[in-house]
């Protein structure tokens, strides 16, 4: 089905597109050579040379971004996508540029020319996308640009399709109605309006442009019958999973040879990704105990004071592959707490001591997990680290609870900052555990950190005791 929204916002998308690509093309040239922040140490080319190769640069632009699938608009379309397409397209334009630059000998050839023009050309393709994003989604949540959509199945998994559909306004996707051949079967929130059948005669009656296959898993033989249903149309059709046990991953395929694998359980953590979050922690870290080092001093002067014992508490907790180390804290218990065996900390707790309750309801006592940060046990960001007798427990008791070790442990992580932190549900801080593990991306971090530190200063920690 050919969406003429979506044909008028793609033509949106090429102009702004051509508009940011000429910006960028135009500010490389005076960022090097006439803003001044750069030194000049040879010979300025002329700027009409700048301009004779725009209308290659453009051309070339649009050819890569074409091929990276740039213009592929879907209304579930997500900023992360959008992300990785966009630094794909700018960075093929200026790798292309580049070599035909060079490969002619251009007169106006210049290696820093090439690199800010790539990084501008990101920055300004996705604002601009951003903002064009931004403005449909306001207008489709007050009621424009609408389409309507059915949902195959009345169970849990097709109630919770339409919830998260009613919730995304910014899609413009309206559910209306399920598709269900038991009669007996009548949710509360939509209508039944016929069985698996009739979806052809529907789609056309009730101008449906997406159908979602909402069935649990006992019932996946009967996709086949939805599928034929609708050979003869050309609704947009998407399944949607049902894997319970695996909600918080992101599913992915691959096809080989006209094969397609599903991927049930990936880590994005593995090649550059490992350095690239690797030198993120070693660099934030050394910050971190630059500008807090006399906070830290003052903070391991009130422990010894408040209470007999040493400043520091290790602890053996468990990291990377279940890999045990010894984890650094302020004390902020008696010396003997666990004199009785391993327990995790309740409500009242008495083996806390009156410093080691505010470190503790402000996360302060966690600092010089810094240092096992810098030595590679830890991760800044990441599942929190449990000690091995709660961990050989949880994994026999917690399905998927081993999978939270494929990534380093962290000092914070998405769960925490979500308020599953210390005694609380277990099965709650894994499903945020794993949805981080399977979604990360360096950006994610760094929300995870400003989130951390937002808490510790304004907000009253959930379980902290």
């Amino acid at each position: 089905m050919v969406n003429r929204s979506f044909q008028s916002l793609r033509v949106g998308f090429i102009v702004t597109d051509v508009f940011a690509i000429v910006a960028a093309w135009l500010g490389a040239y005076w960022l090097r050579f006439q803003s001044g922040f750069l030194a000049v140490t040879k010979d300025v080319p002329e700027f009409i040379l700048c301009l004779q190769a725009l209308p290659l640069v453009v051309i070339i632009a649009l050819v890569s971004f074409r091929y990276v699938k740039m213009y592929e608009v879907h209304r579930l379309t997500r900023a992360r996508r959008e992300l990785q397409v966009v630094a794909k397209g700018a960075a093929l334009t200026a790798l292309l540029v580049a070599t035909i630059t060079f490969a002619n000998r251009y007169e106006y050839e210049s290696r820093l020319v090439l690199v800010l023009f790539g990084v501008l050309a990101f920055f300004g393709v996705m604002f601009l996308r951003r903002i064009a994003w931004f403005i449909v989604g306001r207008l489709r949540a007050s009621g424009y640009n609408q389409s309507h959509a059915l949902i195959v199945g009345t169970g849990r998994l097709a109630r919770r399709t339409v919830r998260s559909l009613q919730q995304s306004s910014w899609t413009g996707i309206q559910t209306v109605g399920y598709v269900e051949d038991d009669p007996a079967k009548r949710p509360a929130d939509l209508p039944v309006v016929g069985p698996i059948a009739e979806l052809p005669e529907l789609i056309g009656k009730l101008h449906v442009e997406h159908v979602f296959i909402a069935l649990p898993m006992n019932r996946y033989a009967e996709a086949r019958r939805v599928f034929n249903a609708l050979s003869q149309t050309t609704v947009d059709v998407r399944l949607v999973a049902d894997v319970p046990a695996l909600s918080a991953l992101a599913l992915t395929t691959t096809v080989v040879h006209g094969m397609t694998f599903i991927g049930l359980r990936e880590s994005p953590h593995h090649g550059i990704n490992v350095l690239v979050k690797r030198a993120m922690d070693i660099a934030f870290s050394l910050l971190a105990l630059l500008l807090l080092s006399p906070a830290l001093a003052f903070l391991a002067f009130l422990v010894k004071r408040s209470s007999p014992g040493p400043v520091f508490y290790r602890q053996e907790r468990c990291s990377l592959n279940g890999q045990p180390f010894q984890m650094l804290k302020f004390r902020s218990m008696k010396p003997d707490a666990e004199a009785a065996g391993p327990q995790m900390t309740a409500i009242g707790d008495t083996r806390v001591t009156r410093i080691g309750k505010i470190l503790r309801s402000t996360n302060l006592d966690e600092l010089p997990q810094l240092f096992n940060v810098i030595r590679g046990e830890m991760s800044l960001v990441g599942p929190r680290p449990e000690r091995p007798v709660f961990v050989q427990k949880f994994t026999k008791t917690i399905p998927n609870y081993m999978s939270r070790h494929a990534v380093k442990c962290g000092m914070t992580g998405w769960a925490q900052v979500n308020g599953w932190r210390g005694n609380s549900s277990l099965r709650k801080r894994i499903q945020y555990d794993l949805y981080y593990i399977s979604h990360w991306n360096p950006m994610f971090d760094i929300r995870i950190m400003l989130l951390t530190v937002k808490h510790m200063l304004w907000a009253k920690q959930k379980h902290a005791y």
